[in-house]
C-alpha cells in the first residue's frame, strides 16, 4: 500500500539567516552587532540537522524517502501510497495537514527542550515504531476538524487553526457579512475563523485582549472559549470593527454549527485576501464581487498519536 516516506522539513532560524546574508559568519555579525546570542541559533541549527540525520536512518525502511521543505507543500502532490511524517515545530504540522488529504501525519518534535509540541507526539528514536503502525494500518488516530472557504469561482483553502478573511495591510477591510438571518456591512481588520485545535492559538489573543479591556472598563474578565481538536463547530470573530455611517457591527462574534456557513462578499477594489494558518503566501484574492463561504470541512487531518 505504502510505497514512498515524505519527510516535511523547515529551515531553521540560522538557515534562514544565510539565505539572507549569503554567508554564516556574515549572519553571525547581524546577530552579534544587534546585541543577540548566536550561539541559541547554533543550537537549534545543530539539533535540528542531528535530529534529521536520527530519524532518516531509523526510517530505514525498503522504500524511498523524499525530503519536502515547508515553502514547497502548497504545491508538492502527496500521493495516497505516501507515509508522511514531519519534523519542526506544531506549525509545520498545521500548514501540511491541509494539503495531505486522507494520509495521517507522523509528527515528530526536533527538540523537544526548546518546543513544547502540543501536535508533535513522537521523538525522532520513536518515530520508526510510530511509522510502523501506520504502514501496518494499526496506527492510533486522532481526527481534527478542518476549516474550510469557498469562493464563488471554486477556488477553496484549508485551514487547520485559523481562516483570515480581510486586506493584506493593515488598512481596514471592507465587507458584507452575513450569519444566519442577520447581515450587515463591516469595516474591520478583518474577521477571524477558528476550529477547535485553533481556538487556544490566535483566537486566544482576541480573547486576551476583550478580557483586558473588559477588566479596564470595570467590567469582569472574558472567558476564552476552549474546544476539542474534533469539535464540528467553528469560532468566529470580527477584529475592531469600526461603526459609522455606511457600518455597523452588530455581528461580531459567534458560533457557526455543523453545516451552517458564514458568507463574506468583498467590498474592497483590492488588495482583499483570504488565508491560513498564518501563511499569507499562500492566499487567494478577495477583492471587489468576490464571495467567501466558509465551513467545517469534510476532510479532517488524521493525526497519528501515541
Amino acid at each position: 500500500m505504502y510505497k514512498k516516506l515524505v519527510i516535511v522539513t523547515r529551515k531553521t532560524r540560522l538557515q534562514e539567516l544565510v539565505e539572507r546574508f549569503n554567508t554564516r559568519s556574515q549572519a553571525k555579525f547581524y546577530i552579534e552587532h544587534a546585541g543577540g546570542d548566536f550561539t541559541d541559533y547554533e543550537h537549534e541549527d545543530d539539533a535540528y540537522r542531528i535530529s534529521l540525520e536520527g530519524l532518516r536512518r531509523s526510517l530505514d525502511f525498503e522504500m524511498p524517502q523524499q525530503l519536502v521543505d515547508r515553502s514547497l507543500i502548497p504545491t508538492f502532490q502527496f500521493q495516497k501510497e505516501d507515509v508522511v511524517v514531519t519534523l519542526g515545530q506544531d506549525g509545520l504540522v498545521a500548514n501540511t495537514a491541509k494539503y495531505v488529504g486522507s494520509q495521517p501525519i507522523v509528527a515528530v518534535n526536533p527538540e523537544p527542550e526548546r518546543f513544547d509540541g502540543i501536535l508533535l507526539p513522537f521523538l525522532p528514536d520513536q518515530a520508526r515504531s510510530a511509522v510502523t503502525q501506520v504502514v501496518e494500518s494499526r496506527a492510533k488516530i486522532h481526527e481534527v476538524t478542518l476549516a474550510e472557504v469557498k469562493l464563488e469561482d471554486g477556488q477553496r483553502l484549508l485551514a487547520f487553526n485559523d481562516l483570515f478573511i480581510g486586506a493584506r495591510s493593515h488598512v481596514s477591510a471592507l465587507y458584507r457579512i452575513t450569519s444566519g438571518k442577520k447581515s450587515e456591512v463591516q469595516s474591520s481588520s478583518g474577521v477571524l475563523v477558528s476550529t477547535g485545535a485553533g481556538s487556544t492559538g490566535w483566537m486566544s489573543s482576541v480573547f486576551n485582549m476583550a478580557s483586558g479591556v473588559a477588566r479596564f472598563c470595570g467590567g469582569a474578565p472574558v472567558k476564552p472559549v476552549r474546544m476539542q481538536w474534533e469539535d464540528p463547530r467553528l469560532l468566529y470573530v470580527v477584529r475592531e470593527p469600526f461603526v459609522s455611517r455606511h457600518s455597523q457591527a452588530g455581528i461580531v462574534a459567534g458560533m457557526l454549527q455543523s453545516g451552517e456557513d458564514l458568507a463574506l462578499e468583498s467590498l474592497m477594489p483590492s488588495a482583499g485576501a483570504v488565508f491560513s494558518d498564518g501563511m499569507e503566501s499562500d492566499f487567494l484574492q478577495f477583492n471587489s464581487g468576490a464571495i467567501a463561504r466558509v465551513h467545517a470541512a469534510e476532510q479532517r487531518a488524521r493525526l497519528v498519536v501515541s
